[in-house]
């Protein structure tokens, strides 16, 4: 039976990998169990960003193929379906996503505003920056454009405009002691940057890139 949090018709992005209870979507690899899945996709988004980061200039200006690649190039290995906009329906705590067969449209519209009104993310103020962060990332979750990963694709792209601005990566401590609380302030704040409200989400990055010029670190 599939996770509650889902609601997904048939077709391949529907499916879930034999033996693994509902708990494992069908991958390249056979894995049965969320565990070492978590793991899996851990591994091999480390190997991607690192071969991103030669891939993106400062002048690099982000667009909706480049996110599906980026996407493609990380989870490539494990769904057949990486880099493909999702076609089923996403829902998680009473709050349903846009449609799938409007995801086109809202990733076109995404690219032609939000995204290139702040990619490039120019070095600036870390206000600023924070603030065309929290703008993109929002608007990018809200979308859910993929079956599976957005949250850290949305943030791996928040860390490349760092990377852009001339930061270092923000860092969430989404993991670890403390990160339960974390966790819910971060949801807050992207539940108010649905409704275009980005003050919570850009104190959340202000708040990630000032923990990172205290304590260092991985993100």
């Amino acid at each position: 039976m599939a996770p509650a949090r889902y609601v997904t018709p048939a077709g391949p992005q529907a499916e879930y990998e034999p033996g693994s209870r509902g708990r494992v979507l069908c991958n390249r690899l056979g894995i049965q169990r969320k565990r070492v899945m978590d793991r899996a996709e851990h591994a091999v988004m480390m190997r991607a960003r690192s071969r991103w980061l030669g891939r993106i200039a400062r002048d690099t200006r982000f667009k909706a193929s480049l996110l599906c690649q980026m996407h493609r190039d990380w989870l490539g290995g494990i769904y057949e379906w990486a880099g493909q906009y999702r076609t089923v329906e996403l829902a998680k705590g009473g709050f349903r996503w846009p449609p799938a067969y409007l995801i086109p449209r809202h990733m076109a519209n995404f690219e032609r505003g939000i995204l290139r009104e702040n990619t490039p993310c120019r070095s600036g103020r870390t206000e600023q920056v924070a603030r065309c962060i929290a703008q993109v990332h929002a608007e990018l979750l809200l979308i859910h454009p993929f079956r599976e990963g957005n949250g850290r694709l949305a943030r791996w792209l928040a860390d490349l405009m760092a990377f852009q601005a001339g930061l270092p990566p923000p860092a969430y401590r989404l993991a670890g002691k403390g990160a339960n609380a974390r966790k819910l302030q971060y949801l807050e704040a992207v539940s108010r940057g649905y409704l275009r409200d980005y003050g919570l989400l850009e104190a959340f990055f202000l708040d990630a890139f000032e923990r990172r010029a205290r304590e260092g670190g991985d993100s």
